[in-house]
């Protein structure tokens, strides 16, 4: 019997404040919510997931490492505000062979200019964003397709 398959959920700075922090941007879900609604339809796909969260970017580099050392399917990704500035981010999707999905809850392209240039988006396999919430369920559909 094969192991389930597991796919990686990592959010980056400022997103432990999802429900609270502009919600009229990031909704009113907190990230306990997500990782709720992604265990219960990652058990529905025949996968399992592995949701983690920091403000860290060296932290977000070593578990992409970690995804593809345990052979994950896939890792979800959102970034936050490293999406835009990380360079070492980017580094590292392109040096790991496991498919990195971006995930954003608003669609960066209808915000600040600044946020137009997504170096995570240059390196990911695909994308997924300004579908609130809903970004990471499809996030996970897409996972499970690989």
């Amino acid at each position: 019997m094969s192991e389930t398959p597991l796919v990686y959920v990592l959010s980056g700075p400022n997103l432990n404040l999802l429900g609270t922090r502009e919600p009229e941007i990031y909704g009113h879900d907190t990230l306990n919510d997500i990782h709720a609604r992604l265990e219960a339809q990652a058990d529905k796909l025949g996968l399992r997931v592995e949701c983690r969260q920091t403000n860290h970017e060296g932290v977000l580099i070593d578990w992409l490492h970690e995804a593809n050392v345990e052979g994950a399917r896939a890792v979800l990704l959102n970034a936050g505000g490293y999406t835009h500035t990380s360079i070492a981010i980017h580094d590292a999707i392109k040096a790991i062979k496991v498919p990195v999905i971006e995930v954003h809850l608003s669609d960066p392209m209808q915000r600040e200019p600044f946020r137009h240039v997504s170096y995570v988006g240059l390196a990911a396999a695909a994308h997924f964003a300004g579908h609130g919430a809903q970004s990471y369920t499809l996030a996970l559909d897409a996972a499970a397709r690989l």
